[in-house]
């Protein structure tokens, strides 16, 4: 199955891409050069890239890099995206011994990805197919991959603002986390119910404002809502541009699930300071 998703994936990019070809236009002569994506089909992207170390008496690194491509124009309305999580920190266990030492752990290993195209009905409605995969050895799922068809809308667009709406059914494939069980004083992993499937609601909403000249605000809420759990994410940050390339941005992630396992949270947060170099 994980497989299959990640083929969907790259199937859905290259058809995207081979289709668009054909249809992108270059810009008429004194057009806007508000944006450069204009000359290559509507397309732009980014990609981000964090990483903080820390030694002494306490040890942890984590480092985290997000690469996301976008296109918009009269006939599409699509998005590609990767992102990764790693961290490691210094923790105290108990050996086998009973002994209380320092041991340099893993704390999260996480990778996701997923695309959406949309095509447009017309200028401000579109319909659209999603594929999403997720890997996450300490979330609340071990990995989870999403299909979806909907309806898109965008409700808002000016020079500062952009507000867009997406909605539409879906089919969710999950395992839930390891759980571990005590078994003679010692805790042993145990598998949660193997592969589990619904059916599922998507819903996005994805708001964009631009502050200043080299300031911009961007936020986006994902719900997956399925009889068994609902899944939400919700991404926000503030981007501020050094020179037409780079920029410094601080993220805020959160993450629910409304059923998890005892013991796992069904919060999960992300805070982020990352260099951002767009394309």
């Amino acid at each position: 199955m994980k497989k299959t998703l990640i083929a969907c994936v790259l199937l859905a990019s290259m058809a995207s891409f081979a289709v668009q070809a054909d249809d992108a236009t270059a810009p008429a002569a004194g057009a806007d050069a508000s944006s450069n994506a204009a000359n290559n089909g509507g397309w732009s992207g980014s990609g981000e890239f964090g990483f903080a170390s820390a030694t002494g008496n306490t040890r942890s690194q984590n480092v985290n890099g997000k690469l996301n491509l976008n296109q918009e124009n009269e006939q599409w309305k699509n998005n590609f995206y990767v992102d990764t999580l790693r961290a490691k920190s210094q923790q105290s266990v108990v050996n086998a011994s009973g002994a209380t030492v320092e041991q340099f752990n893993e704390t999260a290993n996480r990778y996701d990805g997923g695309a959406s195209v949309g095509y447009k009905l017309d200028p401000r409605s579109y319909i659209v197919t999603a594929v999403r995969y997720e890997h996450d050895d300490f979330g609340a799922n071990i990995w989870q991959g999403v299909v979806s068809v909907g309806y898109g809308y965008i409700a808002l667009k000016d020079d500062a603002n952009e507000l867009s709406f997406e909605i539409g059914p879906g089919y969710k494939r999950y395992r839930p986390a390891v759980e571990d069980t005590l078994v003679g004083g010692v805790e042993v992993p145990q598998e949660a119910n193997g592969t589990q499937s619904e059916a599922i609601a998507r819903g996005l909403i994805n708001y964009k404002h631009k502050l200043t000249d080299n300031t911009s605000f961007e936020d986006t809420f994902l719900t997956e809502a399925g009889s068994k759990n609902t899944y939400a994410q919700n991404d926000a940050g503030v981007s501020i541009s050094m020179t037409k390339k780079l920029a410094v941005k601080v993220g805020f992630q959160v993450r629910h699930n409304t059923s998890v396992l005892p013991g796992i949270r069904k919060n999960d947060t992300l805070t982020t300071t990352n260099i951002v170099y767009n394309l």
